[in-house]
């Protein structure tokens, strides 16, 4: 608007009410020019007017209507009548919102759209190779813990010497189930234990432990001969001081959960103390008289019993090779005749060294003192130590192989003969390219005292003794490796050493506060009475005494179990692979219950040319008309310490480690058992033997043997002696937890103990894994664990532990605490 027309539209309103009343008079008086003149001023006023308006409602929007209609009024001679009107009829009143038009919203949405791919493609960038990811540590969800973690310990297994009472007085701790006899007996065993602390006195003594025959019968002369005393030293002076025991146990000693010793007839009514056991080896005594200098402290009432009969051994004086090949020499009239012994190192796997002084093949002529001859020969078994070219040898290992020796080999007159079997690591010493290299090592391999009982191999060794393997790389692992292919080296050493009938496969880790012969003598003779109608059966399951009564109960559970099956979701697998027909598979009802075969004479591999040798175990009749006579007085092929159970099915990590068979109808049938410590036959050795060289077959070493002996109906045998467990497991879920396989076996099901469940012995004394059995011995030699046991709770308690004869696996690095300076 002009300027000059804003001061007169201004002067206008500001002109009094009658100023304009005289103003319109005089646009009435005017001439016609002047009116004429006056109405185009007031016309091109009113213009200016509206066009104020309309251009200050654009620049504000917000102004309501109140606001114009004030303004309207202000003006009325100027104000045009439908200009209201005209401007609600155009939709430009306030509260409405304004439309974007479509052109412009098209291109919003493309725009938008363009952004998104562009954000999706940046995304996918971050996923190509070449942008290195960042590593998220995200916290690991916690598992809940197994249920046998949340049972209480058993607290009577550290009883000492001075709580004891006979075992058929003895009231256990474990494994009754009742609370209230389970109270009465602690609280009996604390009241008898505060007499003992107060009287500080032993109330039995030690005795001299003898498992051995009467060698000095007429029945046992005329059968066997004349057993001619064994000694230490060449002048034939010096004793081993007798292995002690205690008559009775601990009072509230618990009993053991699975197996049980009385039934396979070693004694369970006495205990070992540290002394009785390893006091004959140099354990109680210092360096300066031979002995260890461990077992100096704690309490050591009563120990100096052990050496009433025979005066403590200066071992520093002692060759084990020399002693044992003496007493080998001196009894040789007991046994066949051995062979001319095979020099030649790389290709016979000689014992000890070529310049060997003391041979075992001429036995001494005595004209004036001839031995007696029996009518019979006793067999020769070998106990193969396995270790390696490095391994540090501690006090107590020593210990424990002087045991070994004196027990099995030099006391029982030449029985048992041990040998270690070494494994040198280092592929760069040429052992078998120079002698002096063999010698070195050989000679660097053993304590002093044990050399020359010594035999190094190796597994480029074994590469070239069973060449074309097949080469599967289980686990990233040689097919010929030690882990697994324990038994080449075994194999091969009993090709070439065929004199021994049998020969224990036994570990550096195996411990045992029994006598060595007792346990060896009745494994074995339980084992040769066992019949083989419905062995292989009994083999697959945990003895647990408590639930399944006596051993003729447990047969007979295992033969329903086996012939009608049981009602358990663990039986999901096929009815066909059992033996049954396609109806049996199809019908849902028979899931849950599958009747299986009974193993009866070999079970052959999937195979067209079957290896078969001489001696294979052909049943003489059929099953039905078998009485548990068949295999009774046979010796057995293959003796385990743990059931043998079938991994087809289980969750056991190397249950397909299976090298050279035919797998067209699937995996051959096999059997496994934990733990390589075992009783092996010649037979058995030298078919494993053949198997691998001419059919170039083997399998994972723990399933190895077994299942050779299945293929060839071999005798093999479970022993189910004591295993002990640390807490209190009710024992109806412990059964169920450890026979939880196909039809109540420990094997044959995903939900059987081996595999993702073995964590569930850990609380035992006999597993590869087992945490019980190191701890329990190492309290027993005296030293504190977790902050119990040790000297001051011994001289202040029940005094030194005392243990019934328990098998241990593994107790390995035991450092015991060695004092020179005392003699």
């Amino acid at each position: 608007m002009p300027v000059q027309a804003r001061r007169h539209s201004s002067a206008y309103q500001s002109q009094p009410p009658h100023a304009r009343d005289v103003e319109k008079l005089s646009h009435y008086k005017s001439s016609p020019q002047q009116q004429q003149q006056q109405q185009q001023h007031h016309h091109h006023h009113h213009q200016q007017q509206i066009q104020y308006h309309h251009n200050h409602r654009r620049r504000d929007s917000t102004t309501s209507e109140s606001e114009d209609d004030s303004l309207s009024s202000s003006a009325p001679s100027y104000q045009p009548i439908m200009n209201g009107a005209v401007r609600r009829a155009r939709g430009g009143g306030p509260g409405i919102f304004y439309r974007v038009p479509n052109r412009i919203m098209r291109k919003l949405c493309l725009g938008l759209l363009v952004a998104l791919i562009l954000f999706i493609g940046s995304l996918f960038r971050f996923t190509l190779p070449t942008v290195t990811p960042v590593p998220l540590e995200l916290p690991k969800p916690i598992s809940k813990p197994p249920p046998w973690e949340s049972f209480p310990f058993l607290k009577r297994y550290h009883g000492g010497v001075r709580s004891l009472v006979s075992r058929k007085e003895n009231v256990p701790e474990y494994p009754g189930d009742s609370a209230d006899d389970v109270l009465a007996s602690h609280i009996n065993s604390e009241e008898q234990s505060a007499a003992k602390r107060d009287q500080k006195s032993l109330t039995m003594s030690s005795e001299v432990f003898n498992p051995y025959p009467d060698y000095a019968s007429e029945a046992y002369q005329s059968k066997y001969g004349e057993k001619r005393e064994c000694f230490l030293n060449e002048a034939g002076t010096v004793r081993l001081p007798r292995v002690q025991s205690f008559p009775g146990v601990p009072q509230g000693f618990p009993d053991a959960v699975m197996g049980s010793n009385e039934m396979i007839g070693i004694r369970d009514d006495v205990c070992f103390d540290r002394f009785g056991r390893l006091g004959p080896y140099g354990l109680g005594y210092g360096a300066k008289r031979g002995g260890s200098g461990a077992g100096l402290e704690g309490d050591r009432e009563g120990a100096e019993r052990v050496w009433d009969d025979y005066p403590p051994v200066d071992f520093r004086e002692v060759s084990w090779a020399k002693a044992q090949n003496h007493c080998a020499v001196i009894n040789s009239h007991r046994f066949a005749d051995l062979p001319e012994p095979r020099l030649d190192r790389f290709l016979a796997m000689p014992i000890g060294s070529i310049n060997v002084a003391h041979p075992v093949s001429s036995p001494p002529q005595d004209a004036k003192n001839p031995p007696k001859v029996g009518t019979d020969r006793l067999p020769r078994t070998a106990v193969i130590i396995r270790t390696w070219s490095d391994f540090q040898y501690t006090t107590e290992d020593i210990l424990y192989l002087r045991s070994l020796i004196s027990e099995l080999s030099l006391l029982s007159g030449g029985e048992y003969t041990v040998h270690f079997l070494i494994h040198v690591k280092d592929l760069n010493l040429q052992i078998w390219a120079d002698d002096d290299t063999y010698e070195r090592v050989l000679h660097d391999a053993l304590p002093e005292e044990f050399r020359g009982m010594g035999t190094l191999w190796s597994e480029k060794q074994m590469e070239l003794f069973y060449p074309g393997l097949e080469e599967t790389l289980a686990r990233g692992l040689a097919v010929h490796g030690v882990y697994r292919s324990t038994f080449m080296p075994m194999q091969y050493f009993s090709y070439v050493h065929p004199e021994y009938d049998y020969y224990w496969n036994w570990e550096m880790d195996v411990r045992y506060t029994g006598h060595w012969y007792h346990l060896f003598d009745k494994v074995t003779g339980w084992a040769k009475q066992q019949p083989r109608k419905g062995l292989w059966e009994r083999n697959a399951r945990f003895y647990v005494p408590s639930r399944h009564g006596s051993w003729d109960d447990f047969r007979q559970m295992v033969r329903v179990q086996t012939e009608l099956g049981t009602d358990s979701p663990n039986n999901l697998w096929s009815a066909v692979k059992l033996g049954g027909s396609a109806d049996q598979a199809n019908d849902k009802s028979a899931v849950q219950r599958q009747v299986e075969k009974f193993v009866w004479g070999p079970l052959r591999p999937h195979e067209r040319d079957i290896l078969e040798v001489e001696g294979e175990g052909i049943p003489p009749t059929t099953i039905d008309k078998d009485n548990y006579k068949w295999g009774v007085g046979e010796d057995a092929d293959l003796i385990v310490f743990n059931p043998l159970y079938d991994p087809e099915g289980t969750t056991w990590l190397l249950r397909d480690d299976v090298t050279g068979y035919n797998r067209d109808e699937g995996m051959p049938p096999r059997r496994t058992a934990i733990i390589t410590a075992s009783r092996l036959s010649r037979k058995l050795l030298h078919t494993m033997h053949k198997e691998t060289a001419l059919k170039r077959h083997t399998m994972f070493s723990e399933m190895w043997p077994a299942t050779t002996a299945l293929h060839h109906g071999f005798k093999a045998v479970y022993v189910p002696h004591s295993v002990y467990i640390d807490r209190r497991w009710p024992t109806e879920y412990l059964e169920s937890v450890f026979n939880a396989g196909r039809n109540g076996a420990s094997g044959g099901a995903r939900t059987a103990v081996f595999g993702d469940r073995e964590h569930n012995f850990k609380g035992t004394t006999w597993f590869y894994s087992a945490g019980f059995a190191p701890n329990l011995w190492r309290r027993w030699l005296g030293y504190k664990v977790d902050n119990d046991g040790g000297e001051e709770e011994e001289l202040v308690g029940e005094g030194r532990m005392c243990l019934p004869p328990i098998l241990f696996h593994p107790v390995k690095s035991v450092n015991m605490v060695i004092d020179d300076g005392l003699v």
